[in-house]
This record gives structure tokens, C-alpha cells and sequence, in this order.
């Protein structure tokens, strides 16, 4: 039975990490990594990835692309918008599958076709392309970059990736000293050297470059638009968030929530709703759900379990919660199995 939040709570919540708990929510799927030399004038672009998904991460709902500039420099944007210039250390994240190009110089022409890149990350994904790319002109190389593919939740299902625009650009401060740059070379010495179980590997740097990019993004961004994190900018918003986020199954009431906060249950609700964007009950429904497709996704799960980890003491009315935000009932969401390519 969910227990009492006014009793098991205490002052130390307040220093809770919300943004690890957040990022921990991330449901990656899979991977594919690469690293691209590049030399001017070339320019590096992709479609939609809804139209190369299924060729790259058949069994992921989503892909989010991200590129780090390793040496070099080049030019970088969404199709429909004027690129942006980045340098060593800079990262292009792509989190809500827009078609984007990076380049140089800036007007540089696309140097193959749609159905050209299709083919490409086809092959790239089965193994039959190396994962040292080398593009553009026949002079010196002006730039060297990792380019990652993930497979995850879609923007709206993820309270990550919905807190992300259409295009971040990120300073990583990958200099030679940079525990981040470790990150990078372990990964270089992954695709250069082909080793058994290299595939596992790159895919799990592939996972902790995005939570250390994104980790980067939102210690040094102002929140575009409310969301969870613009609340966390907001003391009180903020109290409220580490309360339901330390213990999401605990009985809370907007009484108890505010009693721990120290405010009324109107300052609360309002601070909250100007901050978050929904008033606190319904961020935490929408944040319990989150709890329990993660919790189904796991091997052997049942709902009952789903149930208790969301707070619910009855199964019959987490299922309806359940289908009534998610679409489908929680039994559909059981079984679900995270895929890892070979070793």
C-alpha cells in the first residue's frame, strides 16, 4: 500500500536529483555509431528518420541522431533553416527526427540522393559498410565527426525528449582533458578496431554520449516553454517535483503536497501550472504512466506489478488509467524486450 508522503519524506527531498530520475526514464532501443572524415566541399544530410527507421532500428518507434565534432569545423541545420557553425567539441542533436545537413562549406550541394541514403544507412546498419566514412573533396581533412543513431521512446512519450526543440546545439568542452573526450576516444578506438563484442560496447557509449549531451544541454539552457524542466528553475515548483519524483507511488493529495512545500494548496497549484504546464496531480498521473510502460518493458513483467510501481492499489483501475493515456491496455505493453544488436 502506497505509504504516507506527509511521514516518509523528509527535508533531504529537497536536494533530490530530478534530472537523473528524468534521464533514467530514457527508453533507448538500440544503436548505430560511425565516424565520418570529411574534406571541402561535402554535404552530409538525412531524410526524415521515419523514412529510414525501419531500415536502421526496425523495432524502435523513434530515432533521435546526434553528431559530434571531434577536429575541424563544418556547418549544420535542419533543412528548412540557416546552419550554424560548429567547431571541436560542438554537438548537433536532431531529438524529434527532422531532416537536417551538416556541410561545408555552408552552400555546399548534396552529393547523392534520397534513395542514395536510404541504401547507405541499410548497409551501415547490417555491418556491410565500415564505420570510418570518408566524404567530400581530395584535400586535406577539415573535419572529423561521430555520427549516432538511437533508437527510443517517441518525443511525446518521453518527458526527455519532450523537453528538447527540434534542434540542440551543445558545447561539450571535449578538450583532451575532458572526461567526455574519454567517452569519445573509446569509442574511436571501438569502430577502429573491429574487436569481439565491439557492436555491445559501441552501443552503450552510444547511450551515455546522448545522457551526457543532453545532461549538458539542460545544465546550460533556459527551458523553451514550460515543462518539468522550467519547474525545476522555480523553488517551489521545484520542491514539488523532487517530492513526486522521490516517492511517485507514495498516496499524495494536493493538501499533502503542500504541507511538504511549504506554500497553499492555491500558490502551489499556481506556481506550478505557470511553471510545469499542468497543475501537479496531473503531472504526476503522466509521470506515474511513464513509470509503468517502463516497468512493463522489462522481462517478465505483469501489470500487477506495473500497478503497484504507479502508486495504484487496484489492477482494474491502473489498466483503465492506464489505456485511457496510453491508447492500448497495460497487457499490450508487457513482453516488450529491449533489443541489443549481436556481439
Amino acid at each position: 500500500m502506497p505509504h504516507d508522503p506527509t511521514s516518509a519524506v523528509d527535508a533531504r527531498t529537497s536536494g533530490f536529483d530530478v534530472v537523473s530520475d528524468v534521464l533514467r526514464s530514457i527508453r533507448l532501443t538500440g544503436s548505430m555509431l560511425f565516424q565520418v572524415d570529411a574534406t571541402p566541399p561535402w554535404n552530409s544530410w538525412a531524410p526524415d528518420t521515419e523514412a529510414f527507421r525501419r531500415l536502421v532500428l526496425p523495432d524502435s518507434p523513434h530515432l533521435v541522431s546526434y553528431h559530434l565534432v571531434i577536429d575541424g569545423g563544418c556547418w549544420a541545420g535542419l533543412r528548412d533553416a540557416a546552419p550554424v557553425r560548429l567547431e571541436a567539441g560542438d554537438v548537433l542533436v536532431v531529438p524529434r527526427g527532422d531532416p537536417y545537413r551538416i556541410c561545408d562549406p555552408p552552400d555546399a550541394p548534396p552529393s547523392y540522393g534520397h534513395r542514395d541514403a536510404l541504401a547507405f544507412f541499410e548497409l551501415m546498419a547490417s555491418g556491410k559498410l565500415p564505420p570510418l566514412v570518408t566524404q567530400g573533396g581530395e584535400g586535406p581533412r577539415a573535419a572529423r565527426f561521430l555520427c549516432g543513431f538511437l533508437g527510443s521512446d517517441r518525443p511525446a512519450e518521453s518527458p526527455v525528449l519532450a523537453a528538447l526543440p527540434r534542434m540542440v546545439t551543445v558545447r561539450t568542452g571535449a578538450g583532451p582533458a575532458s572526461p567526455f573526450r574519454h567517452l569519445v576516444d573509446f569509442a574511436l578506438a571501438e569502430l577502429a578496431e573491429a574487436r569481439p563484442g565491439g557492436r555491445s560496447v559501441a552501443l552503450r557509449l552510444a547511450e551515455l554520449m546522448f545522457v551526457e549531451i543532453v545532461r549538458a544541454h539542460f545544465a546550460a539552457a533556459a527551458p523553451d516553454g514550460p515543462g518539468w524542466l522550467a519547474g525545476l528553475r522555480d523553488p517551489v515548483a521545484a520542491q514539488a517535483l523532487a517530492r513526486f519524483h522521490e516517492a511517485p507511488a507514495a498516496r499524495w493529495t494536493l493538501a499533502a503536497l503542500a504541507r511538504r512545500c511549504g506554500v497553499s494548496r492555491t500558490v502551489l497549484t499556481e506556481r506550478f501550472a505557470a511553471h510545469v504546464g499542468v497543475p501537479p496531480m496531473e503531472y504526476l498521473t503522466r509521470w506515474r504512466m511513464q513509470l509503468a510502460s517502463r516497468h512493463l518493458a522489462r522481462p517478465g513483467a505483469t501489470v500487477a506489478g506495473a500497478a503497484r510501481a504507479a502508486g495504484y492499489d487496484s489492477e482494474a483501475a491502473f489498466s483503465r488509467q492506464f489505456k485511457r493515456r496510453v491508447g492500448v491496455p497495460p497487457s499490450a505493453k508487457t513482453g516488450v524486450r529491449r533489443r541489443r544488436p549481436p556481439a
